[in-house]
């Protein structure tokens, strides 16, 4: 058998939907620590959610079963038994022997698309304040000029815009269309960066405190013993 492509850490090429459920992953635990690990209903609302995600997706419980054993199968994602439901945890930062600030930096990539260093360091607020945009600059170099391989790269630039965005490599190169179909920094005629970055901040709050509630649901439904909807 032909052997699989791989990535520049090494492992094989993660689909767009391993790469998204391993994005929720490591975003989960540090949003809502209380509801991780997560069962297979909260991965699933959380790679499908319209919020936060680019490309937006619709999967199935089956296509993100599919992909936990494909990442269980590389170690990037672990099985325990919690309550009436298996729950799932990421190992990414073991596997990928990589610090958690450089893994947050690659689950905002795979969740959103290409991003500024700006972006990346606004985007990740909830799950690490880095300190500011030279830190997280520093830490997408170092996964860049990895021996073993590089994780990210710095897309070329596009026109009118003031900052390079980055890519992770996790699911092999961009393609050129990907990089016209990712959003660009700002909406066009933006020209408050901060206004757009408070908003981003709200609807990421709200996000959590839906997911945190749909989490003590969810436990309050496993004590009872009934499914909750």
């Amino acid at each position: 058998m032909a052997d699989e492509p791989t990535a520049g850490a090494g492992l094989a090429i993660l689909s767009p939907v391993e790469a998204r459920v391993l994005g929720v992953l490591v975003e989960k635990q540090r949003t809502v620590p209380d509801s991780y690990p997560l069962t297979l209903n909260s991965l699933l609302s959380g790679c499908n959610q319209k919020t936060s995600r680019h490309p937006v997706m619709e999967l199935s419980e089956a296509e993100v079963q599919d992909a936990l054993d494909s990442l269980r199968r590389r170690s990037l994602v672990d099985e325990t038994s919690g309550g009436r439901a298996l729950r799932y945890g990421h190992n990414a930062d073991r596997a990928l022997r990589l610090p958690s600030q450089s893994v947050i930096l690659l689950a905002v990539l795979m969740l959103r698309g290409p991003q500024t260093a700006g972006e990346l360091r606004i985007a990740s607020d909830r799950m690490h304040n880095f300190a500011d945009i030279s830190s997280v600059e520093a830490f997408l170099d170092e996964m860049a000029e990895r021996a073993a391989g590089a994780l990210v790269a710095r897309l070329p630039r596009l026109p009118g815009a003031r900052e390079s965005r980055w890519a992770h490599l996790l699911s092999g190169p961009v393609a050129a269309e990907a990089l016209a179909a990712a959003p660009a920094a700002l909406p066009a005629g933006a020209t408050d960066a901060g206004e757009v970055a408070a908003l981003r901040e709200r609807v990421d709050r709200l996000e959590a405190e839906l997911a945190a509630l749909r989490g003590q649901l969810a436990r309050v439904c496993g004590e009872l013993g009934i499914e909750a909807g």
